[in-house]
């Protein structure tokens, strides 16, 4: 069976002339790699040939992925309309295996529609096919299925459930021959030689020739005393190489028969194990550096850039595990991530870092923690109902979908007239009250005419009744009023949201900031589908990207007063509407309607999560605003 990495070398490269099929995957919430599509790693690969450090906007080839962003500096995909980060990987595989021949296998899911398997499944399921087994048991990659050949069909061992699978053909993976270009710890172009031009590296290379004249003085010291007779280790300083990407400090062997693990440097001596490797990023500003302890000893450099892009799964997971902590009294410096968050601004990390190193100073610098989005797995069994909240579901109703009645009836119902027209503008049509509406001749309607002027009831603004027919008309016209002035609302404001239905159950887990509370997830999910008369585009397709869409609040007496409004504003079409991503520029797709949710559940590092000691307060404001106020809750 062709396994993924198989005949790899130790650093995770292909030897000379060796041909290996590229997979690129993706890491999903349950923990399993799940592959792009042919055509998305071809698309990968082109874009990692110009740019090893640049991004790959997947939404170029595959118009549903038009979201998501691949980050090939940190190996990220990055959804730009919810901020949700997942791992990403390089994988190799034989090219007489199933990706080499556009082989795909799939299984039929509960909507009739096919999904993928796992890339490994797959490339076991092809071999078995090809030696013409009559059936595979899939319980050595760790799922209780059987897969019968002869029924095309997949058979839960413990359930009995059955599932059909099909195999088709599609496009071959990316293949590349040859040993991989190891990753430029300073950022190169694709063939000219040249440095990059990020500001990050331009502010550190020009510290170059001081930083190279402090480690020669180093190195200067470090040979005289090895020429005192020191014994064990010797820990050698070598000249910054900016475009070679060689490290400034690099150990030498252990002399055979020794494995003695002190570093000597100015005289000072400590323990491997306690020893941080003193350019973690300043060195390589666009590839953070990860110190490891080898198993005879040494100490290595781990660059995490491209170098890491074509590493196995297992030597990615052991080199994980093999970091060595940052010892006490070394600053570390958490450097901003893909989403901005982070004091520090990488060129300033990078620029500190390495005049501290050339200095002799040790210094650390991390990225920043990964956003926690979910929970932990939570069996069905512990989903409790809210208290308080009848239900742990609604739906869109055809009730909701109902219009108002006809423009004239609803403004006279909020307006009183004004028989003396005060001598100012009209603020919708701006010209003046005492005179004739800027619509007259555009707009005619039965028993309002142009010069009548009304004060709306609640707030006191008057306008012309001709112009607030007018602005009803061009609104959602479901029987409300909104003053443009004040926002004030007449009636019940309903929205354009489509059909779909909205969960809210109790999880046995805790938001940051509330420990002493367990936490409502309300699961909102929208189809696809096209839109009505009430959106943009009627007639067309419009889109539903990231659904379901998890959102959270803490379980306590204000976050239960904040889900009674939600369920009310869902049930008033509120929570979503149809239009334009802000983010990703996508047109007629499910957007946010103004009312802010957490989607983020253990951490605040994209600002959609916890600890936010002032969202409950926002969000009951946001949904006042939407005329869904803590008036409307019933005793």
């Amino acid at each position: 069976m062709a396994r993924p990495g198989s005949g790899l070398n130790g650093l995770g490269y292909p030897p000379q002339n060796l041909a290996r099929v590229v997979v690129w995957e993706w890491l999903n919430e349950h923990g399993r790699w799940r592959p792009y599509s042919a055509a998305v790693c071809h698309h990968i690969e082109n874009v990692l040939k110009g740019d090893a450090r640049g991004s790959v906007v997947l939404g170029q080839v595959d118009g549903q992925l038009s979201p998501y962003i691949i980050d090939l500096q940190s190996m990220n995909q990055f959804r730009q309309d919810t901020g949700t980060m997942r791992p990403v990987q390089r994988n190799f595989y034989e090219p007489s295996s199933a990706p080499g021949k556009g082989v795909v296998w799939e299984w039929e899911n509960e909507n009739g529609s096919w999904t993928p398997y796992d890339m490994e499944i797959c490339v076991t399921i092809q071999n078995a096919y090809e030696k013409q087994h009559p059936w595979l048991d899939l319980t050595s990659l760790g799922f209780c299925y059987l897969i019968d050949f002869n029924s095309m069909a997949q058979t839960n061992r413990q359930s009995q459930r059955k599932r059909r699978l099909r195999r088709r053909m599609d496009l071959a993976y990316p293949l590349i021959m040859g040993s991989i270009p190891k990753s430029q710890s300073w950022p190169v172009g694709a063939s000219s030689g040249q440095p990059c031009s990020c500001q990050q590296c331009i502010l550190v290379n020009s510290t170059r020739a001081a930083s190279n004249a402090i480690l020669a003085s180093q190195r200067r010291k470090l040979h005289g005393q090895a020429g005192n007779g020191a014994t064990g280790t010797l820990t050698t300083v070598r000249q910054s190489n900016t475009f070679t990407g060689t490290s400034l400090w690099s150990p030498a062997s252990t002399p055979s028969g020794t494995n003695d693990n002190n570093i000597r440097a100015g005289g000072g001596q400590a323990k491997a194990e306690q020893v941080q490797v003193p350019l973690s990023k300043a060195n390589f500003p666009c590839s953070p550096v990860r110190p490891s302890i080898s198993a005879h000893g040494h100490h290595t450099l781990t660059i995490n850039g491209q170098n890491n892009l074509n590493r196995p799964g297992t030597q990615r997971i052991s080199m994980g595990t093999a970091r060595g902590s940052i010892p006490p009294g070394v600053p570390a410096l958490p450097v901003k991530n893909l989403t901005g968050s982070g004091p520090v601004h990488p060129a300033l990390a990078g620029m500190t870092g390495i005049l501290m190193c050339a200095a002799g100073l040790p210094v650390c610098l991390t990225r920043a923690p990964k956003p926690i989005l979910h929970p932990p797995p939570i069996n069905k069994s512990d989903l409790k109902p809210v208290p308080g909240i009848n239900g742990m579901r609604r739906k869109t109703k055809k009730k909701h979908l109902r219009r108002g009645k006809n423009p004239e009836d609803v403004v006279k119902r909020y307006t009183d007239k004004i028989k003396v027209a005060p001598d100012e503008d009209c603020t919708i049509c701006m010209e003046r009250l005492s005179m004739a509406s800027g619509y007259e001749g555009v707009l005619q309607h039965r028993g309002i005419k142009p010069e009548l002027v009304g004060k709306l009831g609640k707030c006191g603004h008057m306008y012309h009744l001709l112009c607030l027919v007018a602005m009803y008309n061009n609104g959602n016209k479901d029987g409300s009023l909104q003053c443009p002035t004040c926002k004030t609302i007449y009636g019940e404001k309903t929205g354009t949201q489509p059909p779909g239905k909205m969960e809210y159950h109790v999880i046995p887990h805790c938001l940051p900031g509330y420990p002493d509370s367990k936490t409502i997830r309300i699961v909102y999910d929208i189809p696809a589908g096209i839109q009505t008369n009430e959106h943009p585009s009627p007639g067309k397709k419009f889109s539903a990207r990231g659904f379901p869409r998890h959102c959270y609040l803490p379980d306590n007496e204000k976050g239960r007063k904040v889900l009674k409004l939600l369920t009310m504003a869902w049930d008033r079409r509120l929570i979503f509407t149809i239009g334009t991503s802000s983010t990703t520029g996508e047109t007629d797709t499910v957007v946010w309607n103004e009312i802010h949710h957490k989607t983020e559940f253990g951490s605040n590092l994209t600002g959609h999560g916890y600890p936010d000691p002032n969202y409950l307060d926002n969000v009951l404001t946001e949904l006042a605003a939407q005329g869904v106020g803590e008036d409307n809750l019933k005793d």
